[in-house]
């Protein structure tokens, strides 16, 4: 029986079928449109195939560089020398002067506003000592967090043999960076950034187009074509896009757009249930007490077709026997979410408490109740 906290619905109403279009398909080599919060991928094509990335590889540069800051390794105010090659770099530039030091925060705006290949090298010269070495941090960071048809060769994405991503692995670490560094996020929306005089905008064309649009990255090279990670919000909705191998500029943008538009008009993703909220309570054989408090570790997000909250179903399922001690944490059964005959959430319910074993006598009398229920089971 499901507890009143999960009652999403009960059917009552019949289920009607919502009439979606078909994603939109793009001038562009590979995509993936997927909701932040719930993962959920709405619309791809390719998403898996290996591209270069070109300057969309700088998102796991400043993601490095974000990831150290949130541990305390690096400062925003700390200085940086600038080595003879970040000073060489070619392509698009931050323009940063050998043998002169730059903050870091400057070059956590150079690398995500002005793309800038000088301040990619002058940061992973900064945080691994080499370029090369830097490129094989960025691969185990790509491998923590899911990435796996991703291999860096260096910073910036400049063309190098073996140097590929794909639109998953690129929408994977968008996610990572809304998700665990908000901190850092609103850089991805500022338009414009001036450095030694010298004053470059963000060349993402949605910034100015679509006040929703907050981010993330372009990319373009002759053998990768252009490229645009993107994110937007919308009545508490996000979403990422991400383009690759686009024809221009100007697609990459009307590309990201159509994607964009599409998923917001025809789907949502109400916030299901809060983390640690109370969601149902366990038989506990041998405890202390003799019901412990079950919820989620996270919070749950679906994405459904626009209209069809009140059709979900939710219910639980817990371990058939579950004995003391427990420890906060512990998985103790499963919760799943339907949308008529798909599952569209399924997570594992924890205990949100400690319980302790009981006494000697209790233990021993819940044992024998345990044999005899087990005899007529």
């Amino acid at each position: 029986m499901l507890s009143a906290a999960l009652m999403l619905a009960f059917g009552l109403v019949a289920h009607a079928q919502v009439m979606i279009p078909a994603p939109p398909q793009l001038a562009a080599n590979a995509w993936v449109l997927m909701d932040a919060h719930s993962g959920k991928v709405i619309a791809a094509h390719n998403a898996d195939k290996q591209l270069p990335p070109a300057s969309l590889t700088k998102m796991m540069t400043s993601y490095l560089l974000e990831y150290e800051i949130k541990r305390g390794n690096v400062e925003l105010d700390d200085l940086v020398r600038v080595s003879v090659k970040a000073w060489r770099m070619p392509g698009s530039r931050m323009f940063i002067q050998e043998g002169t030091f730059v903050s870091i925060e400057d070059l956590l705006k150079g690398v995500v506003i002005q793309s800038g290949n000088d301040a990619s090298v002058a940061v992973a010269e900064h945080l691994a000592g080499s370029e090369a070495a830097f490129a094989d941090l960025m691969n185990q960071h790509a491998r923590r967090i899911g990435m796996q048809n991703t291999q860096f060769k260096n910073s910036t994405g400049l063309p190098d043999e073996g140097h590929y991503s794909t639109a998953m692995d690129m929408a994977i670490l968008s996610q990572e960076k809304i998700i665990n560094y908000p901190e850092h996020y609103s850089l991805y929306s500022e338009r414009e950034f001036t450095y030694n005089g010298i004053r470059q905008s963000n060349r993402n064309r949605l910034l100015w187009r679509d006040s929703s649009v907050d981010g993330l990255k372009t990319g373009h090279t002759t053998e990768a074509g252009y490229g645009l990670a993107a994110s937007a919000v919308r009545n508490d909705m996000r979403l990422i896009s991400v383009v690759m191998g686009a024809r221009s500029e100007e697609g990459r943008a009307q590309e990201s757009q159509k994607l964009l538009t599409y998923g917001f008009r025809y789907f949502e993703t109400p916030k299901l249930y809060e983390r640690y909220e109370v969601l149902d309570r366990a038989r506990v054989w041998q405890g202390v007490r003799d019901e412990v408090e079950l919820g989620l570790k996270d919070e749950l997000y679906a994405t459904i077709p626009r209209g069809e909250q009140a059709n979900l179903e939710a219910e639980v399922e817990v371990h058939s026997t579950i004995k003391a001690p427990i420890r906060a944490g512990q998985e103790l059964g499963t919760l799943v979410v339907r949308l008529g005959d798909e599952v569209v959430a399924r997570e594992p319910l924890i205990a949100l408490e400690n319980l302790e074993q009981a006494g000697f006598f209790k233990r021993l009398w819940h044992s024998l109740l345990m044999f005899v229920i087990g005899l007529f089971s």
